[in-house]
């Protein structure tokens, strides 16, 4: 409730924050810039060109399934990518090659996930430069998740994505989402709009557009290709950032959601949680990013629905990203 009532404050655009938060954001600015001067002192070229994926805000942006749809685009151009995660939701320093027996509390759930989406080479760990060395080994171009912020690694492209409803009460960090002034978008290369654009343009750079619309809610319990039709009520499960989206996403499917349990970012679930579940009697559905933590804790014979997503590129995207990748490479 407290992580909601915290989220409700950063995106009303109608109420300023307390004056407390507006001090700590004060402070948080001033701590953000040296942070990011000393950041810029260590930082190291890796031996493949880079580049990154990231945002200004906290929270969801959509930054997984763009990473996986700019990893197919990069393969069809016939790159060899290979993505690096920090593996948030695990406690991993040293950086592991993911493989299918990979488990998400070990090396992330955005690792697992982006791993089953793309059959790319995937990378996690907290020490992202040691990441980065071993990345060379596996492929031609690196793909870093979550790295504006990430100044220790040299890039020659950075894609910044913001969420369609903007960022919020534009404060920063904690009175607002922000985790840099807007002004850090002008090191962007790239700045692209996630999901049906609301608010106003951020910057004179252009503005690209992109969105993982809602496609078919699938068993991913099961090897047989099973939808899920909407004719009865479900029980909504998720433990990501921002669940505001999945709601109208299943909305406009035409499911009925009658009851809905909500964690936090990156929860690690666990057997009671699961059997908890169970005790629903109702179809469950939760999302990808979910499902790859669920699924090994799930019964083999009951099914685990997940919500996939259709990705809609504005159109000359790819090219404009392959385009500045080989001017700087």
């Amino acid at each position: 409730m407290l992580h909601q009532r915290i989220e409700n404050m950063w995106w009303n655009t109608r109420r300023a924050p307390n004056m407390l938060l507006r001090a700590a954001s004060s402070v948080y600015a001033l701590l953000s810039r040296f942070d990011q001067k000393q950041r810029l002192k260590r930082a190291v070229r890796p031996s493949i060109p880079m580049i990154s994926v990231g945002n200004i805000t906290v929270g969801g942006s959509g930054k997984t399934p763009f990473v996986a749809w700019l990893a197919s685009e990069l393969k069809g151009e016939g790159f060899r990518p290979v993505l690096l995660s920090r593996g948030d939701g695990a406690n991993n320093q040293i950086p592991h090659l993911i493989s299918q027996y990979s488990k998400a509390h070990e090396v992330g759930d955005e690792a697992v996930l982006l791993y089953r989406l793309t059959n790319c080479p995937v990378i996690a760990g907290r020490d992202r430069i040691a990441g980065a060395a071993l990345a060379a080994e596996h492929g031609d171009i690196l793909i870093l998740d979550d790295g504006f912020q990430y100044r220790q690694l040299e890039r020659i492209c950075d894609i910044v994505l913001v969420p369609s409803e903007g960022v919020g009460n534009g404060s920063l960090l904690p009175a607002g989402p922000l985790r840099e002034p807007l002004s850090a978008l002008d090191r962007a290369d790239i700045i692209v709009r996630s999901g049906a654009a609301e608010a106003g343009p951020l910057s004179d750079q252009q503005e690209w557009h992109w969105s993982a619309s809602p496609g078919f809610v699938r068993d991913w319990n099961s090897s047989d290709d099973i939808l899920l039709e909407a004719s009865k009520p479900i029980h909504l499960v998720t433990g990501i950032a921002r669940p505001k989206r999945v709601i109208a996403d299943l909305h406009s499917l035409g499911f009925n959601i009658a009851q809905y349990d909500r964690f936090a970012d990156h929860h690690a679930y666990t057997q009671q949680d699961v059997q908890q579940l169970m005790q629903k009697h109702r179809s469950i559905v939760t999302t990808a990013k979910d499902a790859v933590k669920l699924i090994p804790l799930w019964p083999c014979d009951m099914p685990l629905w997940v919500l996939e997503q259709q990705i809609e590129a504005e159109d000359g995207l790819a090219r404009q990203i392959v385009k500045i990748i080989r001017a700087k490479a």
